[in-house]
């Protein structure tokens, strides 16, 4: 009995932190809402506000009114969409020659790409600019997916998830099969990688969309904007809207809510469905 109560004890206890976490995880989205729906002085009153005001739909036009908010968002999610699909499709590639394959200079290549993933982005803003306006892609969308089409933290994710959830026995029983490096990688590794990809591409979709630096700089056509240099020029030069901005953040962040919930499912799905399989 004793044992029993100790368990429900400690699983009431690890219940009731989990939900003070959720609840401390909400909370900002829901302050956010509650700004996004009441006015610019209501933010600023002592005490300040904690219910949602009814203001919200006005604060909304406000921003239809101040910037093209659907076009930047079409923008915003052709480049995530795209540069998201060719991380997943040439890490992936990297990763699985990189963990299963032993080619001359893997180690040399392998830790040139952890070199690359150690420079700040900042460093590399001049050159990779002056390299895009050579190529006449500033201000395209090019610019926006090509420089992020792969990355070394991607390929060094997979290459780790790899390594340790591809057997290589089923390699070598591939290659018996007379299978070659992308009938393996699609047959073998893929099914494998799954949660891997799931956690990726969440990760790259959320970084892409809220990007602002490069974007600001390379997107020099003022109707071809992304969604968080557009929101950002809601602020006024003297005087801001603080509602109005918060509320055109509150519009930008909704689509990654249900990213987050749509690609959270596939993971930990994928996680389960390889968990049973091994």
């Amino acid at each position: 009995m004793r044992a029993e109560t100790a368990a429900r004890s400690r699983t009431i206890v690890g219940h009731a932190v989990l939900l003070l976490g959720v609840l401390i995880t909400i909370f900002p989205f829901y302050w956010m809402f509650v700004m996004a729906s009441n006015t610019t002085g209501d933010i600023f009153a002592y005490p300040p506000e904690l219910v949602p005001g009814s203001h919200l739909w006005e604060n909304m036009n406000k921003v239809f009114d101040g910037i093209d908010f659907w076009g930047s968002m079409g923008i915003t999610v052709v480049a995530a969409t795209a540069v998201t699909f060719l991380v997943l499709l040439f890490d992936s590639l990297a990763a699985f020659a990189f963990a299963k394959y032993d080619f001359p200079g893997r180690r040399v290549l392998f830790w040139i790409v952890l070199a690359t993933f150690m420079i700040p982005m900042q460093l590399a803003l001049v050159p990779q600019f002056v390299t895009l306006a050579w190529l006449g892609w500033v201000g395209s969308l090019k610019a926006l997916i090509i420089p992020g089409a792969a990355n070394a933290f991607g390929i060094f994710w997979m290459r780790q998830y790899a390594q340790g959830a591809i057997a290589d026995e089923l390699i070598q029983a591939s290659r018996v099969d007379g299978a070659g490096f992308f009938r393996q990688w699609w047959t073998v590794g893929l099914p494998v990688l799954r949660p891997g990809l799931a956690f990726l591409g969440i990760f790259t979709f959320f970084h892409i969309w809220n990007d602002y630096l490069w974007p600001l700089i390379v997107m020099t056509d003022p109707g071809k904007l992304t969604l968080q240099v557009a929101v950002q020029q809601l602020n006024g030069v003297y005087t801001t809207d603080q509602s109005m901005v918060i509320a055109g953040a509150l519009m930008s962040v909704i689509p990654l809510i249900g990213v987050f919930l749509i690609g959270s499912r596939h993971f930990i799905a994928n996680l389960a469905a390889g968990a049973m399989k091994f």
